[in-house]
C-alpha cells in the first residue's frame, strides 16, 4: 500500500522568499495550522525538504 504524508504548516509565510512561498502554496497550504495529505512521492519529499523549517510532516499508513 502507498504511504501518505500529512503535512502541516507551522510557521507563517511573512518575510519568506518567493520560492519558499510558491513551494508551500504548491503543496496546497494557505495558512498556518492547515493540514494536507499527499502521496509519498519523491517530488513531494523534495518540496518538503525545501521548506522543512516551515512545515511538520507525519507519515501515515493506509
Amino acid at each position: 500500500m502507498a504511504k501518505k504524508l500529512e503535512i502541516t504548516l507551522v510557521r507563517g509565510l511573512a518575510g519568506k522568499n518567493k520560492k519558499q512561498i510558491a513551494t508551500v502554496k504548491s503543496l496546497g497550504l494557505r495558512r498556518p495550522r492547515q493540514v494536507v495529505v499527499h502521496e509519498d512521492t519523491p517530488m513531494i519529499r523534495g518540496m518538503v525538504l525545501r521548506v522543512q523549517h516551515l512545515v511538520r510532516v507525519r507519515e501515515l499508513e493506509d
